[in-house]
């Protein structure tokens, strides 16, 4: 019994996790088609914004909330800089994006340097569920997650911004034609998604080693989570984070890491390849 809680909790967090990394994604791929490489670093900036508030003495609820404006500010300043530029240049955008986040990479070490910084979670200690230990930070973990979802939901659903994002997805010449300005939708979009990895980064930090690189682990597999469940809608990534992390976080439990992490691909190209547009597609 306990093993089964443990192993379902940690599926749940790993789950969380691709969650929180995916949304932003989603929604910069699902509405401008842009491959965004760099989106792992602006997960990595949000990390490293939990590390310099500590490191200055501030606690971590200040750094949940600094994170995602840092994040809005550098992903509306990397959209009208560059991305704006390249829409109609798909390969331009995959060079131009891989190439930022590499000068995001190198930037951040120079500052910071080179060693992993010190971050700590705002509570320690386990709660015990059903004779399972588990640690209170990891499902307080899964409890925000929730909260953002909910919350992604609600923006994309009942809200003006919502109503265009999802106009433009479905059909941005119609939506131009309409009078919905795309060009400050887009903007608007991609300071989203670079909100929502930056609090991703945050939430994850305590979990994982703080480095310059920490982004490059999350990028491809939220690239997965997005094709498997569906470009564009809040239910798509929580099917294809469910899909890869309940599956991931089953497999680890009998098989090596790069096993099950391989049996996962093969499962999400199966599925693919029988549903293209993602189980649960806009």
């Amino acid at each position: 019994m306990e093993q089964g809680v443990t192993l379902i909790l940690n599926s749940l967090t790993l789950i969380s996790i691709l969650v929180l990394v995916s949304l932003g994604l989603a929604i910069i791929f699902g509405l401008m088609n842009v491959i965004n490489l760099a989106h792992g670093e602006f997960v990595t900036i949000g990390a490293y914004t939990l590390a310099l508030t500590q490191a200055m003495g501030g606690n971590y609820w200040v750094a949940l909330v600094m994170a995602p404006l840092i994040g809005a500010m550098f992903g509306l300043l990397i959209e009208k800089g560059m991305i704006r530029y390249l829409y109609e240049k798909p390969t331009s955008i995959i060079l131009a994006t891989w190439g930022l986040g590499m000068v995001l990479q190198q930037g951040l070490q120079l500052v910071f340097g080179a060693a992993p910084q010190r971050v700590s979670s705002p509570i320690s200690g386990a709660v015990d569920i059903l004779g399972a230990s588990y640690p209170a930070y990891r499902l307080m973990l899964i409890g925000f997650s929730i909260l953002i979802i909910l919350a992604c939901y609600a923006l994309l659903r009942f809200t003006r911004f919502g109503l265009d994002i999802r106009a433009v997805i479905q059909d941005r010449s119609m939506a131009s034609a309409l009078g919905i300005d795309t060009e400050r939708v887009n903007a608007r979009a991609f300071a989203l998604g670079a909100a929502l990895a930056a609090i991703a980064g945050v939430l994850i930090a305590p979990l994982t080693v703080v480095i310059a690189q920490m982004g490059i682990n999350y990028l491809a597999r939220s690239f997965f989570v997005v094709i498997v469940g569906g470009i564009g809608g809040v239910g798509g990534v929580v099917a294809g984070s469910t899909l890869v992390g309940g599956l991931e976080g089953f497999m680890n439990y009998h098989l090596p890491v790069t096993v099950s992490q391989a049996l996962v691909l093969v499962a999400a190209i199966v599925i693919v390849r029988f549903r293209p547009r993602g189980l649960v597609p806009a």
